[in-house]
């Protein structure tokens, strides 16, 4: 029989790679939608069908991780194999001007789960997605065993997050990991994210639609990976023998400066200076000054390892952005793709 996913955060940019990658594979797969007045869903409409259509794979639910109730009804209807929890309230800057909705479902979101999952008594397989924000200023690299040290509302829930999945597998025999993913990337990226925004800009600049961006720390350093190859990590930590936690990460470390650097240069525009204003909002109260995961446990255990390296993909973002504006893009980006994705599983945006 085919099994069954369910994704929280099926709207997000890894909740849509999720969902094709998990079709991909023979999935029947199932995603939580917030309501809303207006669709939030155009990270996915190009997978949905009319569930009166035959052997349609891809179900929608209206749902929220707030709501325990309906939390429980969804996964006792579903019978999932396997829940994927990706849905958070998960940009840091705002997560300080909102803590407690955030840690309600950042935090609180992962413990309602985790009872359901317990409570049903289904042999259901738990993907908790934790975040590198939680080792704050710990010295890098960080892995599995590194001190976490949260410096904003949104990673002391994560913190939480973590360690409620941990005790629920100890105590109860859960089968539930936690994925410490450092930041991964993609064309599908929301556009208030520091990479998104940057591409987005040069983009605009380029068709002479905007004159500046805006930004805060651009000093700030971390490890940037592709996120569709995370994805894929997502669903092999979920086929181990044993339930277990893994930081995922290409072991390389750049600031937004470089960032900055390699788009405005990639797409002709020159030195970035010229476009970049700093705006004393966009920074934290709390900075996170260098983050670099050391992935040699994902290397051994699920054989993973980063192929898109850090200037490959800021061209692949860029190249998205361009063409977004019918803009004729370099096209680097796209011959990367080409040449170490020959078999992609994703639509290219």
């Amino acid at each position: 029989m085919e099994k069954k996913a369910l994704i929280t955060g099926i709207a997000g940019q890894d909740g849509s790679y999720l969902a094709e990658f998990l079709l991909y594979k023979g999935y029947q797969v199932h995603g939580i939608i917030r309501w809303d007045s207006i669709f939030t869903t155009e990270r996915i409409d190009h997978l949905y069908q009319d569930p009166h259509v035959n052997n349609v794979k891809l179900f929608l639910h209206y749902g929220d991780l707030s709501d325990t109730g309906n939390l429980e009804r969804l996964i006792n209807q579903i019978k999932p194999d396997e829940i994927y929890h990706l849905g958070a309230m998960s940009h840091v800057k705002v997560s300080f001007d909102m803590p407690e909705s955030t840690v309600n479902i950042d935090g609180l979101g992962t413990l309602r789960i985790l009872e359901a999952i317990k409570n049903s008594k289904l042999p259901i397989k738990f993907y908790m997605a934790s975040s590198s924000e939680m080792f704050g200023n710990n010295a890098p690299p960080q892995n599995e065993n590194t001190p976490f040290h949260p410096r904003s509302p949104y990673a002391c829930a994560k913190v939480f997050s973590f360690d409620i999945t941990r005790m629920y597998r100890e105590a109860y025999g859960i089968f539930a990991c936690n994925g410490i993913l450092f930041n991964h990337e993609g064309c599908r990226r929301g556009p208030t994210f520091v990479t998104r925004k940057i591409t987005m800009a040069v983009a605009k600049i380029k068709a002479g639609l905007e004159k500046k961006i805006y930004l805060g720390n651009i000093n700030a350093k971390r490890d940037w990976g592709f996120s569709q190859e995370y994805i894929e990590a997502m669903w092999q930590i979920l086929q181990q023998d044993q339930p277990d936690d893994f930081v995922i990460a290409t072991g390389e470390s750049h600031s937004v400066k470089e960032f900055l650097e390699v788009a405005f240069q990639y797409a002709g525009l020159g030195d970035f200076k010229q476009y970049v204003e700093i705006d004393d909002r966009y920074f934290r109260p709390a900075e996170v000054e260098n983050l670099i995961g050391d992935p040699l446990k994902a290397k051994n255990k699920l054989n993973w390892e980063a192929k898109i390296k850090f200037d490959e993909l800021v061209k692949i973002m860029v190249d998205s952005d361009m063409r977004r504006l019918n803009l004729a893009a370099p096209g680097e980006g796209d011959k990367i793709i080409k040449e170490k994705f020959p078999d992609k599983w994703w639509k290219v945006d």
